[in-house]
Formats: C-alpha cells, sequence, structure tokens
C-alpha cells in the first residue's frame, strides 16, 4: 500500500481515522488521535494487498506518512503510529498462513487501543496520592487525562482550580464548565496571568500531546511558560501522559517540532488602504462585539484569522522544568522517561 493507495479504492486511511475520532458509537468512543492512528493502521493492514512481513511494515510506514502529511497537528498521532509499527515489527509469528498473520495483528492493535482507554484511569489513581486536601491547582487548556485526575480526586478531597483560557481556541473554558459542573471550584485564568495566579497555586498540572526522548513535553501552546514561571515560583510541575503519547523525538527548541513551519511568527509588510481624507491608514485587527455599557477601555479586540494561523499551537517544554510525569507505566522522572523509551523500542 503505498501513499497513493491510501487514499484509493475503498480504503482511505486519513478518513478512517477521522472516523474513528468522531464515531460515537464505538465502544472506544471519544480516543485521542494515537489511539486513532492505531486502529487506522491496524485496518489498513487487513485492506493491505502486502504478501510479506517486508511488504506489510513498508505499506503501514506508507499509511503512516500519509497521516502525518494530512494532519495540521500531526505529533502525537506520529507516537502512535510508531508504537504500533515497532509491535508489528516485534511481533513473534510463527504461522505459516500470512493472511491469518495479518488478521491476529489487527486484532491485536483493536486490543490494545480498548484496554488503553483505562490508562486515564491508572494515571488518575497515581496522582491522587500528590493531591492534598484542599489543594489550589493550576492547569493548562483542555486534557481529557487531567480532567478525569481532578474529578477522580473531587471524590474524596476538597480542591480549587484555576484553568488557563488557552487562547485562540479557548480550549480551557471547555474544562472550566466540565469542573463547575462537578462541583469544583473554578476560574478561569488570562493566558498573560499565570505569573499573576503562580503564588495562590500549590502545583500545576497539564496534560500533554506527547512525551519525547529528552523526557520533555510538548503541549499546547503556553505550557512553556507556565513551567518556567513555576521553577521560578518553586512550584512543583507535574505532566500527565498515556503511554502511547511517548514518542521518539529530540527536539532541542521549539523550531525543532514538526509541526513549526516559516510562517510560524513571521513579519509581513502591513497593508494599507487610503481614507475618505485621502490619507492612508494601516488595517487594524478585527474587533468583538462589545458587550451592552461595555466601557470602550475594555471592548476585547480579537485577533484575525491570518494573525492566529502566523502563530504556535503546541510548544516544547524542557525537561529540566518538569518535575514528575505521571504515566500508566508509573510515576517517571524525565530521565526516566528517556530510559523507558529506549526499552519500549528495543523490544
Amino acid at each position: 500500500m503505498t501513499a497513493d493507495m491510501a487514499r484509493s479504492g475503498d480504503f482511505d486511511i486519513y478518513a478512517t481515522f477521522e472516523r474513528f475520532l468522531q464515531d460515537d458509537q464505538l465502544i472506544i468512543s471519544k480516543i485521542s488521535p494515537p489511539l486513532a492512528a492505531i486502529l487506522s493502521l491496524a485496518e489498513a493492514i487487513v485492506k493491505s494487498n502486502a504478501g510479506t512481513m517486508f511488504e506489510l511494515v513498508q505499506a503501514l510506514n506508507d499509511g503512516a506518512e500519509e497521516l502525518k502529511r494530512r494532519s495540521l497537528n500531526p505529533i502525537s498521532l506520529n507516537a502512535g503510529c510508531e508504537l504500533f509499527i515497532a509491535f508489528v515489527t516485534l511481533f513473534p509469528h510463527e504461522s505459516d498462513n500470512f493472511a491469518e498473520l495479518k488478521k491476529e495483528l489487527e486484532q491485536q492493535g483493536r486490543k490494545y487501543a480498548t484496554e488503553a482507554i483505562s490508562f486515564r484511569d491508572k494515571i488518575a489513581e497515581l496522582a491522587l496520592g500528590f493531591i492534598k486536601d484542599d489543594s489550589v491547582i493550576l492547569t493548562h487548556s483542555h486534557s481529557r487525562v487531567v480532567l478525569k485526575a481532578l474529578l477522580h480526586a473531587h471524590k474524596t478531597k476538597r480542591i480549587s482550580v484555576y484553568v488557563t483560557e488557552s487562547r485562540p481556541r479557548g480550549l480551557g473554558l471547555k474544562t472550566y464548565e466540565a469542573l463547575t459542573a462537578a462541583g469544583i471550584p473554578c476560574t478561569v485564568v488570562l493566558d498573560s496571568a499565570v505569573a499573576y495566579v503562580m503564588d495562590q497555586v500549590d502545583f500545576v498540572l497539564v496534560g500533554s500531546e506527547a512525551v519525547v526522548e529528552s523526557g520533555g513535553l510538548i503541549n499546547y501552546v503556553g505550557s512553556n511558560q507556565m513551567a518556567i514561571i513555576a521553577k521560578a515560583g518553586n512550584k512543583p510541575f507535574y505532566a500527565l501522559a498515556e503511554s502511547y503519547k511517548f514518542h521518539r523525538l529530540f527536539p532541542l527548541s521549539q523550531y525543532d517540532l514538526p509541526t513549526h513551519n516559516p510562517n510560524i511568527l513571521s513579519f509581513t509588510t502591513p497593508t494599507q488602504s487610503a481614507g475618505q481624507d485621502g490619507k492612508t491608514a494601516t488595517t487594524a485587527s478585527a474587533k468583538g462585539p462589545a458587550s451592552p455599557g461595555t466601557p470602550p477601555s475594555l471592548a476585547v479586540a480579537a485577533m484575525t484569522q491570518e494573525q492566529i494561523a502566523k502563530n504556535p499551537g503546541v510548544d516544547y517544554t524542557r525537561p529540566d522544568l518538569i518535575s514528575l510525569v505521571f504515566s500508566d507505566v508509573g510515576i517517571l522522572t524525565p530521565e526516566g522517561v528517556s530510559q523507558y523509551l529506549v526499552g519500549m523500542f528495543a523490544g
């Protein structure tokens, strides 16, 4: 299966990936991109015409490249692809019937994805021991594993949560709604007010797009500055990550991330238009509607789509800024993540 074959005929691997992400009828509905990628590759196995293990691995690599090419943020799904392809490569196969082996591999992929749904419960239980009664916690944006941990802690402990707004998508508001619906005291914090609120919190708890070989973290943009401020304020910075988000990637800076491109934070020449008085006026960013009675000084200005597109969606946090990583395989230091990754892909 070449990249072209992944899109042609009856099987489109990216459409399959989208279906797994969105299909609420699935037993393992609302799964994360890495698991959707694993399920898509598992289905690609039985759709493939490969007759040897070499051809099958090549087909899976082609499918992974197609998913990566068509995704706006391929980081987490690529972690899932790496994990599944390594599993297929190392899978002990004694069967003389290659068709049966392909079916077995497809079933193993589905089995893993089903079992992996419970990883968040394991992580929530591990994190519970670090959440004391009356803890004040700062979190960033929206993370299902962080939300699971906070809701689990709320069953037995009193907690309060600050959550960043997480512009431009405003995903922190989704977290706020879920926490307040559960009865957890919660306040939304401006992304620019993280330093302001840091003295009020006991620790920071964030999710992840991926945890990389260095033990560093890739997550929604703003995580890095939150970690820097937490370090300066001597506050623990904890990351929660399912093991299928452990990624063989070694960025040294923000500009090494797969999502970076020359357009991000690039400068453009301001466009100018002639005003009614004959003078030129620089085009300003669009402003959102102000509520009735809102003073002009408090009117909310909104970035244009072009301005948003010039900003990163994720950032990289160095391992020295991370206190611990909570995963389904245990509580790890950033160095421990590196060791686990080596063992995981070495077989």
